[in-house]
């Protein structure tokens, strides 16, 4: 469980042709991740979210099969965390949601990200 000062989420990560790491547990090769944009990818989790929001698809089911994070082998969830774990952009979404909140499109350097705030 998370402590007082920790904060517990799940997230989807697609990958995109501006990642640090073009490759992930389903793109070994990156070939995949290497053609998509930018705007793809977002595109692409904002349908996600939507889909997710309105009740068709569930975050932990969508994350196995889509996310570019091994997390995804968890249905997305990446365990509690403190300040200074993450990515600052991550983290700062990550803390500003209340638990059960799904966040925005998140831009980081590994690529952009839903976040569920678990705990």
């Amino acid at each position: 469980m998370a402590s007082r000062d920790q904060v517990k989420a799940s997230h989807i990560l697609i990958k995109h042709q501006g990642s640090r790491r073009k490759a992930s547990w389903k793109d070994p090769e990156g070939k995949i991740i290497m053609a998509t944009t930018r705007e793809a990818a977002v595109e692409q989790l904002r349908s996600i979210r939507e889909d997710i929001v309105c009740g068709k698809a569930n975050f932990e089911d969508v994350a196995t099969r889509v996310s570019d994070c091994s997390s995804a082998k968890r249905g997305g969830d990446l365990g509690p965390f403190g300040r200074g774990q993450m990515q600052k952009p991550f983290e700062e979404a990550t803390y500003a949601l209340r638990v059960g909140d799904i966040s925005d499109i998140v831009d980081t350097d590994s690529g952009v990200h839903i976040i569920k705030r678990t705990a």
